[in-house]
């Protein structure tokens, strides 16, 4: 039985999310706060497996009251969210501060429709119980820069590295764009599941944090080394290039009928048929196979394949999927990714 704690401000709201989760056989919501400071407590009190934590609250807001859970006793934490230029940058920091994941509270109109978000909740909620108590932290740092690898041949070098991630990905990406040197000699592209509006407070922080430039990307713009582009939500990014001229980013809706929208998968595959060997794919932390049929791309076009270890992944769900599929060639604790990339490039 996985054991629940619902913290956010509204009643309402914690009525219905308490409604949602206890509706399924497999959760029991063991409590209920009404603010941060009483959250707190009862994660000491009750010790439940996961909590939900609104945001903004009075008293002790979510990230306050996040520092002090993951200071004090470390849970899996599911932050509730509402998408604004603020709210984005939050709760980008709250994943930073330990948070595993969040949901965008905005998807619905009104919070009469909250009962929408409870498919998606209860996938979460699931997800996040079953991450090692060992994996959580309060903040990681970014690691030091890394140190060009020498030694290693290769037939290609790889002029694009295409990096895909889900849950627990915006702070590996902080463990790796961070350290890549400005004079990185291939382009960065990354697919970060996401809601719409909050890649681009991805895009900025990142950029914030790292000697390469880093942005959301726009349809048209080209694909230059030393470059990091992050896909925007709710669109596909892919790449092509014409003679003679540079690559460039296309953005578009199809296929529509892909279950996440960017797609790890179309980007990938995208990449693989315009640089076919000179082309480095990553698959990060987060839940289901998304980058299987990506890495099957690049890898059948020559170029390396990689996939995230189990020892650092937050959700051992998208490297396990690519490499029991046999097509990431190994796997790489996070703390090593950005000296293979390095090593690739």
């Amino acid at each position: 039985m996985i054991r629940v704690l619902v913290v956010d401000d509204s009643a309402f709201v914690r009525q219905a999310l308490t409604r949602m989760l206890a509706s399924v056989p497999d959760i029991d919501v063991v409590g209920t706060a009404a603010d941060g400071q009483e959250g707190v407590q009862k994660v000491l009190d009750l010790r439940p497996d996961v909590v939900t934590l609104d945001v903004k609250m009075p008293r002790l807001d979510g990230l306050e009251a996040l520092r002090q859970i993951m200071a004090r006793c470390p849970t899996p934490v599911l932050l509730l969210s509402s998408l604004t230029s603020e709210a984005g940058d939050v709760t980008l920091r709250g994943l930073e501060l330990g948070a595993m994941d969040f949901i965008d509270k905005s998807t619905v109109q009104g919070n009469m429709n909250l009962l929408n978000l409870a498919d998606e909740l209860v996938a979460k909620v699931r997800a996040l119980a079953s991450v090692p108590r060992a994996r959580l932290v309060q903040a990681v740092p970014p690691l030091p820069a890394a140190a060009p690898q020498r030694g290693r041949a290769r037939t290609a070098r790889a002029e694009v590295v295409v990096i895909g991630t889900s849950t627990g990905g915006p702070p590996a990406l902080q463990q790796i764009i961070p350290r890549l040197p400005m004079e990185l000699a291939a382009s960065i592209l990354i697919v970060q599941h996401m809601p719409v509006g909050f890649t681009r407070s991805l895009a900025e922080r990142l950029d914030q944090r790292s000697l390469l430039p880093v942005r959301e990307a726009e349809d048209g713009e080209a694909v230059a080394a030393g470059l990091v582009l992050v896909a925007p939500a709710g669109r596909h990014m892919k790449v092509r290039r014409r003679a003679g001229q540079p690559a460039r980013v296309w953005l578009d809706d199809e296929p529509k009928a892909a279950l996440h929208r960017p797609s790890v998968d179309v980007l990938m595959a995208a990449v693989a048929k315009t640089y076919g060997a000179q082309v480095l794919g990553i698959v990060l932390t987060g839940m289901g196979a998304d980058g299987v049929e990506g890495l099957r791309a690049i890898r059948d076009a020559g170029g390396r394949t990689l996939a995230e270890s189990e020892e650092s992944c937050v959700i051992y769900g998208m490297p396990k999927a690519a490499l029991e599929a046999g097509v990431a060639e190994r796997a790489v604790p996070l703390s090593r990714m950005a000296d293979e990339i390095l090593a690739a490039v």
